[in-house]
């Protein structure tokens, strides 16, 4: 029913308690697929647990979108390496897109101007929600239909721009336009972190360390040029 797709990068040390925590899900994943760019040596004995690519060059964050292509079940949950679920994430995101077909995240966006990408309003493991709560994009994981992946693709990444940044903003962007479907945060329930997308005490740990994408100002005005662009294109902001 559920493929998940793994991203690795410098962040070997928190492999395997990912995929412990993915493996072992209410809704087990068919399959769990590694993609890792160029980075650090991962260990063997917890990559051979599942379906491995290992590419000699970083193709940053858009890579895994491409591999995710391989899934052959209805859904595919991609996941940032930073990302530890509770065990009844995969569950609560087939519940809630039965309710609301759309893109579902653990972490969601509210942009606040159009002009760049912060400030932003956010919802999820970091600002719990009781209930799901449309957004503008999501990020951390992803849950999907399959078929949207050639939702994703229809509109490819500009030439000369970051493959390090702007996949999230992508895929909102691309199945609104498209097939007119909205981004959600499933439930977050303050009394039952069973069904959070990412654990806090780990996301911060690991999230904010020498690794992390947004914590570097450089890619921070990449994905404020990204999202202005996405703007332009015609991109529709819950604030209007």
């Amino acid at each position: 029913m559920v493929t998940v797709i793994l991203n690795g990068y410098k962040r070997g040390r928190a492999l395997e308690k990912q995929y412990e925590s993915i493996r072992t899900q209410t809704l087990r994943p068919k399959e769990i697929m590694l993609w890792q760019n160029k980075g650090e040596d991962f260990d063997p004995l917890v990559t051979n647990k599942m379906t491995h690519a290992n590419s000699n060059k970083n193709f940053g964050v858009w890579a895994r979108f491409a591999f995710a292509l391989n899934a052959e079940t209805e859904y595919v949950c991609v996941f940032d390496d930073d990302t530890i679920p509770g065990k009844k994430w995969l569950e609560n995101c087939y519940d809630t897109i039965q309710k609301h077909d759309g893109l579902l995240g653990t972490i969601g966006v509210k942009f606040l101007t159009k002009n760049s990408y912060q400030p932003i309003q956010r919802v999820g493991w970091a600002e719990p929600n009781e209930t799901t709560q449309e957004v503008d994009i999501v990020g951390h994981s992803w849950f999907f239909r399959r078929e949207w992946l050639s939702t994703f693709w229809r509109e490819l990444p500009e030439l000369g721009t970051s493959r390090l940044v702007g996949e999230d903003m992508h895929f909102s962007y691309t199945l609104q336009k498209y097939l007119n479907k909205k981004t959600y945060v499933p439930p977050h329930p303050k009394n039952n972190m069973d069904m959070w997308g990412s654990i806090p005490e780990t996301a911060w740990s690991i999230g904010q360390d020498s690794a992390a994408i947004s914590m570097n100002p450089t890619h921070l005005n990449e994905m404020s040029k990204i999202y202005v662009n996405y703007i332009n294109k015609g991109f529709k902001t819950i604030k209007g």
